[in-house]
């Protein structure tokens, strides 16, 4: 039996986003395994002191498996093995380390990131894959592109992709209808993007695509904001078309799945690109990016798209929205590959990479 202790730290974010989905799920599956070992829960003190009691979201506690200690990022001797999820090393060395990358964009990005951003991170990247014993990367491509700009020997990465909850809360179609109509009126259809409004979201080439779709095309916004954000507001502002949301919760993110008539994931750089999944577990239809992790999740259940292209962003709208058997092919294969990403399996292949070490 071993002490596992995990950076806990984002799943105290006010706004949850990928990685504080990824931490919470990870975390609430590893307790609910059969095994030996204790998982210890550790926060960076900037998140430590605004801390809540770590909830499920029905109420009660996680797992009486699970302990909570700050310290044990300055108190190494604490745990056998450390886990940083959110790719940024511990301030002290641990016997066994493991790291988790979600993506390499502040290395490959220039466009992506303001400078002071990119060597922040990218200083911590590198020195938290240099460090670790294991590397978890949620895909191939991001693996593959670690190995590549970081100078990771491969044999030291496990790709364990991320899992995505099915819908508690399914809606009728007339409940669908109604929320769909009071976002975007009386019959129009409903594009929804999902993702924090940024230069590598791409959105600016879906206001492009929008151009050339029929007058009831409306595009639904959820998300906070990021880097390149105010390129986005200004022309959004002007088009009557587009409505921006905001940072929606969880529970409001799986309404507006359920109300859109298609998920446009035109993003130019995803180390992996969970609300692709998200759709289709609500039976949303998804049109993404061919480029970088996307094509890997969303695998032959998605229509894919030149990102810098809006007329073949239009098109394969249009097919998703107004062809019936592509519709009907894509909703059922969605559910399908939906069904195959479980967070169980997100946490039984990371516990064998740290029976791996432990050994």
């Amino acid at each position: 039996m071993a002490r596992i202790a995990l950076d806990a730290s984002y799943i105290l974010a006010s706004n949850p986003t990928g990685t504080s989905t990824y931490s919470r799920r990870l975390i609430e599956s590893l307790a609910a395994l059969d095994t030996p070992h204790d998982f210890l829960l550790c926060y960076r003190l900037s998140r430590f002191f605004r801390r809540r009691e770590v909830r499920r979201p029905g109420g009660g506690r996680l797992s009486s498996r699970l302990m909570e200690d700050p310290w044990t990022f300055w108190l190494p001797r604490e745990a056998g093995l450390f886990h940083s999820l959110a790719q940024r090393p511990p301030a002290f060395r641990f016997k066994r380390e493991v790291v988790t990358v979600h993506d390499v964009f502040p290395i490959t990005g220039r466009d992506y990131s303001a400078p002071d951003f990119q060597r922040k991170f990218s200083g911590l990247l590198r020195r938290a894959v240099s460090r670790a014993d294991r590397i978890i990367s949620d895909s191939e491509y991001t693996a593959s592109e670690m190995a590549r700009h970081c100078a990771v020997d491969r044999d030291k990465i496990r790709v364990i992709p991320l899992g995505v909850d099915q819908p508690r809360d399914v809606l009728s179609p007339e409940q669908r209808r109604l929320e769909r109509e009071r976002l975007v009126g009386e019959g129009n259809e409903m594009l929804l993007a999902v993702g924090v409004i940024e230069t590598r979201k791409n959105l600016g080439n879906a206001l492009r695509a929008l151009q050339h779709l029929p007058e009831r095309y409306r595009l639904v916004l959820a998300g906070g904001d990021g880097y390149g954000s105010e390129a986005i507001h200004a022309p959004a502002r002007l088009e009557p078309r587009v409505k921006m949301l905001g940072y929606v919760s969880r529970a409001r993110l799986g309404i507006l799945y359920q109300a859109a008539g298609a998920l446009l994931f035109p993003s130019l750089e995803e180390g992996f690109g969970l609300p692709v999944l998200e759709a289709m577990s609500h039976g949303l239809p998804v049109v993404a990016s061919r480029t970088s992790s996307l094509p890997e999740v969303g695998g032959t259940a998605a229509l894919y798209v030149d990102p810098h292209d809006p007329l073949d962003i239009a098109e394969k709208v249009t097919e998703a929205v107004e062809s019936a058997g592509c519709r009907e092919r894509l909703v059922r294969m969605g559910l399908e590959r939906a069904r195959q990403f479980t967070w169980r399996r997100t946490a039984e292949e990371t516990l064998k990479v740290y029976e791996e070490l432990l050994r």
